[in-house]
Parts: C-alpha cells; sequence; structure tokens
C-alpha cells in the first residue's frame, strides 16, 4: 500500500465517466480527544511553523553554535574532504533504467553537477569502462536559468518509446513538486503557449499518463481539498490544451483517508490492459477499484494486499494478510488471469505463485516482457527468482548470483526479457549485472571501487533474545583483529518500521569515515521492519509498539554481554521512524549509550498527526486522539518522556527546513526541550534538503562528516 504515497506514474486510456463516491470507512466508536487538545499546553508548538521566523531564528542560532563544536574539531576537514570525494568520485558506477526508446538513462550528481544532469547512453557505450553520454536535461543550467533551487525527483514517461515524459522538480527538495513535461528527443520542456504542454504547479501530487493527450491526476484540487494526511483523495483526467480547473473527476475518497491516486498496468507493448485505483484507508490498507468507461468497481481484494505488475496475461499480487476464503498466507505472492478477473472478479480462480517459509520474505517483485522475476530475502540474504507463466501454471528457477549478498533488483525492459540487477554487502563493493531472465544468461557489467580498505574486516551474524523469546538477527562489521573486551567504538543503526528491511549494503563513506577508522557498525534487524516478512511488520504495529524498542535494546544488551563493545564505546543512529527509535532508546534505556545520533525524527508522538504528513501514519504507531491509543503511545513518546536527572548521553540531532514529510518541528523541540532540562544538546539543521536532510552531494557530505566527527568524540577519544 505504500505505493499511494509515491508518484505512480504509468499509461492507461481515458474514463469517459467520473466514478462515484467511495463509501467512508465505520468511524472508531471510541470517543475522540479533540485535536486542540492534544499538546495544548506544549510550550514550543511554535516550532510547527515550518518557515516562521521566529524557528528559523532559533535553528540558525542553534547551528552556529554546535557547527562550531563538530567543525571546530580538527579532524573535521579531513572527514568531509574523503566524504565529497567519495561522493563526487567520476569512477561511481552509474545505475541506468532501460527506456522504451532503446536508451539507457541515468541521473548523475558529482563536482560539476551539483544538482545534477539526466542523461543517456546505449547498452554497447555502458558496457566500456567510459561511456559516452548525451545530457537529456541538466538540472544546474535549469536552476541558473530560472533562480530556483530545483531538486529532481524524477520522471515518468510514456510507454512505450518514453520520450514524451513528465519531470517532477522539488524546491529545495521538498515532497511537494513541480511537474511539467518534457520532450526527449528535441530536449526541451514543452510549451504549454506552443504545444500545449502540461505543467502542474507545485503540490504534493501523483501524476501518470492515460494517453498522449491526458492526465490521470490526484491534488489539492481546491484550497483545503486534502486529506487529513495533506494528501489527495480527488482524481481527475485531464486534457491537453484545456486549462487544469477544467479536468473531469474521476475517482472520489474522502477526507479521512490517508489518499486516493490512479494507477495502470501495461503489456509489453505499453498497451493499458487494467486502470486501477488505490483509495488508501490507512498507510497499510486500501480499496482497489477498476475504473471502466462506466465508471469505478471496487475490487474484492484483502485491504492489506499490493498490486505488483501484470505478465503473461497474469496481476501479479502480494499479500500482507490472511486470505483465508481464498485459503492464502501472510506473505504470499499469487496471480490472477487478468481477463476472468476483470469479468467476474468474486469467481476469478487466483493460483499461488510463492509462499515465503518463516524466515523468508518475497521483498521486491518485476517484470520483463515474458518474465516475472521475485527478490527473495531468505535469513536477511538475497536471492533471484525467475518465474514463467505456461498451461501448467507457474515454473521457477533461480539466477545464478553470488551468494551471501542482498541482491537488488533494477530496471527491466520491456522489449525483451533482460533487467538489471546490483549485488552489493557491508565489505563488498556494489557490482552490476544484466540478466536474459529467458535464458538466465548473466553478465556482469560494472563493478564498484573500493572505497576503503575491508582486508582487515569482518562480517558475523548473531541474534539476540527479545523480552518475550523473540530471537532477533544482526550482522556485525568488525576488524578481524578487535578483541573482545569491550573497548571497540561501536555504531548501532536501525529503523524497525513500515516493513522496511534493512539488509547488508556497501557504503564507501561508513567504510571510510569509521571502518577503516577502527570502528565497528552493526545493524539490527528488528521488528517492525521487513526481514521476514509482513508478519514480522505485523507484530511491532501499534499496541505492539514496544517490542520494536525491546528487539532494540536486546540487541544493545547482547553486544555488551558478548563484550564487542560496553555503555562507554557504544552509539546508536537512526532516521525518520528510526529517530523515533533513537528518542525511545534515550529515554527508556540511556545507560546502555554514550552517543545518540537521531536524524530527520519523529519526536513528540501526541502531536504528530498534526505536523507534516503525521496523519498518514496512523496505521503504524495508533491514533493519539483516541484514548486507550494515546495511553500506549504515551508510555513510550520520547517528547513526553523527557526528564529532569536523568544519565542522557549528548546528543545530536538533524533535520531539515524543508522536510515535509515528517516536519523539523519534531527535532527542533526535543533540542529545545532537552536544553530545557539542562542537557547539553548537538543540532543542526539543514535549511535545504527535504526528508533526506541533503539536497546535493556536498550537503551530504557536511552531514555524514558531522556525524562522525560527532560520534569519534563520543566513541573513540
Amino acid at each position: 500500500m505504500r505505493r499511494l504515497l509515491l508518484a505512480l506514474l504509468a499509461s492507461t486510456s481515458l474514463m469517459t465517466t467520473a466514478a462515484q463516491a467511495a463509501d467512508p470507512v465505520p468511524a472508531d466508536t471510541e470517543a475522540r480527544t479533540p485535536l486542540a487538545d492534544l499538546g495544548k499546553d506544549d510550550p514550543y508548538k511554535w516550532m510547527e511553523e515550518i518557515e516562521g521566523e521566529r524557528p528559523l531564528a532559533w535553528a540558525k542560532a542553534q547551528n552556529t553554535r554546535s557547527l562550531a563544536v563538530l567543525q571546530g574539531d580538527s579532524r573535521y576537514a579531513g572527514l568531509e574532504s574523503q566524504a565529497l570525494a567519495i561522493l563526487n568520485a567520476k569512477d561511481r558506477v552509474p545505475g541506468v533504467s532501460f527506456a522504451g526508446d532503446g536508451s539507457l538513462r541515468n541521473f548523475w550528481q558529482d563536482a560539476e553537477h551539483v544538482r545534477g544532469v539526466w542523461r543517456q547512453t546505449t547498452l554497447e557505450s555502458y558496457r566500456t569502462a567510459e561511456p559516452q553520454w548525451e545530457t537529456i536535461l541538466d538540472i544546474d543550467a535549469l536552476s541558473k536559468a530560472e533562480n530556483a533551487n530545483w531538486v529532481f525527483k524524477g520522471a515518468g514517461c510514456l510507454a512505450p518509446d518514453d520520450t514524451r515524459c513528465l519531470v517532477s522538480l522539488s524546491n529545495g527538495g521538498k515532497d511537494a513538486m513541480v511537474v511539467r513535461e518534457f520532450d526527449t528527443t528535441t530536449r526541451t520542456f514543452v510549451d504549454p503557449a506552443k504545444g500545449g504542454g502540461f505543467v502542474l504547479p507545485e503540490g504534493k501530487q501523483s501524476v501518470g499518463w492515460l494517453d498522449r493527450d491526458t492526465l490521470l491526476v490526484a491534488r489539492e484540487w481546491e484550497p483545503g481539498q486534502v486529506t487529513k494526511s495533506g494528501y489527495a483523495y480527488v482524481v481527475k483526467a485531464w486534457k491537453r490544451g484545456t486549462p487544469l480547473a477544467s479536468a473531469k473527476e474521476v475517482f472520489r475518497g474522502t477526507p479521512d483517508d490517508v489518499s486516493a491516486s490512479a494507477y495502470t498496468l501495461l503489456d509489453a507493448d505499453g498497451k493499458v490492459v487494467a486502470t486501477l485505483v488505490n483509495r488508501a484507508v490507512s498507510f497499510f490498507e486500501a480499496e482497489t477499484y477498476l475504473l471502466t468507461d462506466k465508471g469505478a468497481a471496487k475490487l474484492p481484494l484483502p485491504l492489506k494486499s499490493s498490486v505488483q505488475g501484470y505478465v503473461a496475461g497474469q496481476m501479479i499480487m502480494t499479500l500482507e494478510q490472511d486470505w483465508p476464503e481464498r485459503g492464502f498466507k501472510t506473505g504470499d505472492l499469487i496471480s490472477f488471469d487478468l481477463a476472468a478477473f476483470k469479468a467476474d472478479p468474486a469467481k476469478a480462480a487466483a493460483t499461488l505463485v510463492l509462499r515465503p517459509t518463516a524466515k523468508q520474505s518475497v521483498e521486491t517483485v518485476t517484470t520483463t516482457r515474458d518474465r516475472l522475476v521475485v527478490g527473495l530475502l531468505d535469513n536477511v540474504t538475497g536471492g533471484a527468482l525467475v518465474y514463467r507463466h505456461g498451461p501448467g501454471g507457474w515454473t521457477s528457477q533461480k539466477l545464478a548470483l553470488p551468494t551471501n549478498s542482498t541482491i537488488g533488483l533494477g530496471s527491466a525492459s520491456q522489449r525483451d526479457d533482460r533487467l538489471f540487477l546490483s549485488v552489493t554487502g557491508y565489505l563488498t563493493p556494489s557490482t552490476y549485472w544484466l540478466a536474459d531472465a529467458a535464458s538466465l544468461q548473466l553478465e556482469q557489467v560494472k563493478a564498484s571501487p573500493a572505497r576503503f580498505d575491508a582486508s582487515a574486516h569482518v562480517v558475523e551474524q548473531f541474534e539476540a533474545t527479545s523480552t518475550d523469546g523473540t530471537r532477533i538477527p544482526y550482522f556485525v562489521v568488525r576488524p578481524r583483529g578487535v578483541k573482545y573486551d569491550g573497548t571497540a567504538p561501536t555504531l548501532l543503526y536501525a529503523y524497525g518500521g513500515f516493513q522496511a528491511s534493512m539488509t547488508p549494503a556497501y557504503s564507501g563513506v561508513m567504510g571510510k569515515l569509521w571502518l577503516e577508522r577502527g570502528g565497528t557498525y552493526v545493524v539490527a534487524n528488528i521488528r517492525g521492519g521487513g526481514e521476514f516478512g509482513p508478519a514480522w511488520h505485523n507484530a511491532g504495529l501499534r499496541e505492539n509498539r514496544q517490542k520494536v524498542y525491546d528487539d532494540f535494546f536486546a540487541v544493545s544488551q547482547d553486544l555488551i554481554t558478548r563484550k564487542i563493545t560496553s555503555p562507554r564505546r557504544l552509539g546508536i543512529m537512526g532516521g525518520s521512524n528510526g529517530g523515533l527509535l533513537m528518542g525511545v532508546a534515550l529515554t527508556q534505556r540511556p545507560e546502555l549509550y554514550n552517543a545518540v545520533v537521531v536524524q530527520v525524527p519523529l519526536f513528540d508522538m501526541i502531536r504528530y498527526t498534526q505536523i507534516g504528513a503525521g496523519a498518514s501514519w496512523v496505521g503504524e504507531y495508533g491514533d493519539p486522539a483516541i484514548p486507550s491509543e494515546r495511553a500506549v503511545i504515551a508510555k513510550y513518546d520520547p517528547y513526553s518522556n523527557l526528564k529532569a536527572g536523568q544519565n542522557y548521553p549528548e546528543v545530536f540531532i538533524e533535520t531539515s527546513t524543508k522536510d515535509d514529510r515528517v516536519h523539523p518541528a519534531h527535532a527542533r523541540k526535543a533540542a529545545a526541550r532537552l536544553e530545557e532540562l539542562g542537557y547539553p544538546v548537538l543540532y543542526y539543521e539543514n535549511i535545504d534538503g527535504g526528508h533526506a536532510a541533503s539536497a546535493n552531494l556536498a550537503e551530504t557530505a557536511r552531514r555524514q562528516a558531522l556525524e562522525y566527527i560527532y560520534l569519534s568524540k563520543k566513541l573513540m577519544d
């Protein structure tokens, strides 16, 4: 269901009849607390004015003080220089995607292209050591010409040739974007006045092609016409050459939804085979509708299910809940004959493609012209399976890729059965492979250079036992010669939410700035993530949230018990939902840690639904307006649980002014409250950057150098 909150860019055919309004979801029966009463006595609510004069003045003063401490360290300049050199390296391997016109496309940033350049090459050229690139769109030049701070957020192109594209541009990295039609053959934006080009003003919006002259758009059509989460719930069809205000409504959800958006399923030749709408009633639950010339028909699918694609006449789906009426289990990968499903959804037969074991998870799914390819995790180790559909159903074969690695499924061709894959590990630079899913032939086309000396390091996997007896796996990346005497400076990273899996991956900056300097790096695969499928995620939802934090503390304690490290040398880091995890660790178990890096966090969980896109995450955390759910949240809410007289380490809190997803008020209020209670705190707010907290590679290098200087001071000195 998380696809609803992304830009769904695809092609389809125009519906001629608007959908009827969707049925509302029944309201909770428990009396709700008025939102105005939640956190009404908070003295720092003024920090929620995202670009207010007073909050920005406070943030800039904090930056001045904290940067003097961190950048004043004699090691800082060297670390920033090393990070920037890695990020800007000319010999980085450019990831590419297939385009329907036969080219390979890539977005690239370096010291000369700070904002980046969208470019293309041929497969033959890409195979060479120095591919010849042709610029499609130069974002630096565009920003200069328009006096704007554009951040490229991608392009959705019209199949099958992919030469007309909807380019998304963000001011400083925000989720809200401007969308403009671009012609890759002329390398120019299509002029609205002369060519009827599509231009959508800034907003949080979902936009996709219906056909060459029509778009499906979900946005804030009228002031305030958004859900409580801040997303669109009205979808319209907009014809080329007509005013945006004349767009015709094709679907309407309700303001109580998370969002509504439309997308299409295409065959290998770019023909629309189905046009669907997801009406997200929560972050993880959505009703699916089939749009036809008669309107919208609600499909009899589980709320926790996701349409993944279409191939060989089959609509592919994953299940995030049991479907007992059909005999399917949580985590199953299934398929429907699409023609039969459209004719009679209730009676159409469904086929099991793959049922993962308790230690497996369907991580990614993609389709080529005639094959289904599945990225499968097995005890947090990756693999790739190729499925073929025939008269007897589905048969599978495994791609012979390197083992004990993370396998990433990249761009897949619709012209044939080729696709790109990546293979990586904590100590292994990424390699890029071209696979033929029909013949199973593999070709390693690129290999990333090593960015640090990994020869002296080793990767191990351990398990810790959580409070309820659940075994929690975690990876340790350490120097071979490290003594298990509790003295190793150790950085523990985790996320634990939204079914996001933390798998082994190569980080040149982390390796250079931490491992190569004697640090140990640990990643915990705690509940709330997707490492073992939807059930692993569901185990940490809402009223079970404390289990996520207990898992993290169990891994922390296990590191100490094994004498890999000690509280004096143990630091932790996490961002967004992981930033919330850091706040809980700070308030619940501060004695375990000597450093806490809190990145773009959620922190005020009593008011989280009222700031940023917080209302969309009620499915993850619960609703603080419902007293029984607020009682659960209040037990772990970091903001209200900050207290005087505790043994808190000095924390480093980071955010971005342009983060319109989580909202910088969480970080601001955390730092202000800590200071009020008399604790030392370091705070850095990047004025640009969005939820990634950095809008370009120079800002990324600065942020990472600041983090590792802080960790060095706390854990190595």
